[in-house]
């Protein structure tokens, strides 16, 4: 375990290797889970700002089930999430012409139309982040087999999660948490 603030640190998010290929998985991490994507109440906020500005994004379908769910819902286990269709795929998803499925925040977002990327929960996948009494317990967890074609390309690449995360991993703890998390991977 790596200690760096209110965070202890699995030393798999610097020890495993990962990259996404979504040209594998398909952007299964948006298919396949528990429930949706958990959210923070201040992003339940963002998301039901900006719903309408990706609502053109979105399968009418996948709409539909924002009209009747909302756009969040509560699970018993993650507190906030995201709806998703049947169980399955979330709401703000959709299917690129390559069959990968996709964030319609990001896309809107990449695009400059709005100032949200997605939830951080997705954004740091496959790490995992559980608020305990006074700390945060950072895990690295991707879903077998769906991510095995990301581990073997981080392991082709040399790539630790920690790097590959970098971005999200400072949009969450800022700048500093990641240079004292980098220095740390680099003594170990």
């Amino acid at each position: 375990m790596i200690a760096i603030g209110e965070t202890l640190i699995s030393d798999d998010v610097v020890a495993a290797q990962f990259v996404c290929d979504l040209n594998k998985c398909k952007g299964g991490c948006c298919v396949d889970g528990d429930c949706g994507a958990p959210l923070t109440e201040e992003e339940t906020k963002l998301v039901a700002e900006n719903y309408p500005k990706i609502k053109k994004y979105l399968p009418q379908e996948y709409i539909d089930e924002i009209e009747k769910q909302g756009t969040h819902t509560i699970d018993d286990e993650f507190g906030y999430v995201t709806p998703t269709v049947n169980g399955g795929v979330c709401v703000y998803a959709y299917t690129d012409f390559a069959g990968i499925v996709k964030c319609g925040f990001e896309k809107a977002y990449m695009a400059g139309e709005i100032g949200f990327k997605k939830p951080i929960s997705c954004h740091l996948y496959p790490i995992r982040i559980k608020e305990m009494d006074g700390y945060d317990a950072v895990n690295y967890s991707p879903r077998k087999p769906m991510c095995n074609p990301a581990c073997e390309l981080g392991g082709k690449l040399k790539i630790p999660v920690y790097q590959f995360l970098k971005e999200a991993i400072i949009r969450k703890y800022g700048e500093e948490y990641y240079d004292a998390l980098d220095a740390t991977a680099k003594h170990m």
